[in-house]
């Protein structure tokens, strides 16, 4: 579909297993998304900032597995967990936005969550001509799990193909960072969104960034922790010295005091950190003229 700004989409997804709204498989396993969606006017080095206006659950259950990733526990224990893991059922309440293991579960039948519906999945093509996999991320954004790409979130990121290719999905009731079952709990959404187009000269962008109410997010994702954490930081250095023209100096102390960090993602070969700057902070720095 060919989009411009002032559209407004409204649209869905199936979740990760292919599943849809009514439980019917309609795809294959691995995040299968909706779109591409072309944007008019968007070109190679621009940035493309959508907004999430709606996101909503479209079923009453879920799917995740039921271990923990290899990498996140002593080799041995890794060994024997991922290699039997298998998928378990969620019950999902859509009014109260609650989950609950399936009564299959029976030592945690009275266990319930909270639910915080979101995209897993927002991303443009890639640069090259190369195919990238859906569970993968980088400066196109894709697949990012991370948590506030929901209802009101705006998700930039850079363009590096005209018409940007803009797909949506891979829904997540709700997930704990590091999306450590390997699956969150997946299941199908309805969501909508509309896009506007920044120039390069006006909006340079060299990371997805995600700006919600309260925070202004930048990603690093590597091969390993320590590198992600360095890219996510030094993206959110660097947006702080462009924007509000500030030193090395200054700029470290508006970060060093209230910055915080999120790892939405260490469940894929690599991993991502999330840098978050609080935007009631970034209203006090005095701009020049």
């Amino acid at each position: 579909m060919r989009i411009k700004q002032g559209d407004t989409v409204i649209t869905s997804s199936v979740d990760a297993v292919g599943f849809d709204k009514n439980g019917a498989r309609v795809a294959q396993r691995g995040n299968p998304l909706t779109g591409p969606f072309y944007i008019e006017g968007a070109e190679v080095g621009d940035v493309v900032a959508v907004t999430l206006h709606k996101v909503s659950l479209s079923r009453n259950y879920a799917t995740t597995l039921n271990a923990l990733i290899p990498k996140v526990l002593p080799k041995a224990v890794a060994k024997h967990t991922w290699r039997s893991a298998r998928l378990v059922k969620w019950q999902l309440d859509v009014e109260k936005l609650t989950g609950s293991p399936a009564d299959t579960i029976l030592r945690l039948r009275n266990v319930t969550i909270p639910l915080h519906p979101f995209l897993g999945c927002v991303g443009v093509a890639p640069e090259g001509d190369g195919e990238t996999g859906t569970g993968a991320s980088g400066p196109y954004g894709g697949n990012l799990d991370f948590c506030y790409n929901t209802t009101g979130a705006t998700v930039y990121l850079p363009v590096f193909h005209s018409g940007a290719l803009l797909y949506l999905g891979d829904g997540h009731a709700a997930q704990g960072d590091g999306e450590l079952n390997g699956d969150a709990l997946e299941t199908s959404m309805d969501f909508s969104f509309s896009v506007k187009v920044l120039k390069r000269d006006t909006f340079p962008l060299q990371v997805p960034m995600v700006e919600n109410a309260d925070y202004l997010t930048f990603f690093g994702i590597e091969s390993s922790l320590d590198k992600s954490l360095k890219v996510a930081t030094e993206s959110l250095l660097v947006w702080l010295q462009q924007r509000y023209s500030l030193t090395l100096m200054e700029a470290s102390q508006v970060i060093g005091p209230v910055i915080e960090y999120r790892i939405p993602k260490v469940a894929a070969t690599k991993v991502e950190v999330a840098a978050l700057i609080p935007k009631a902070i970034l209203g006090q720095i005095q701009r020049k003229d």
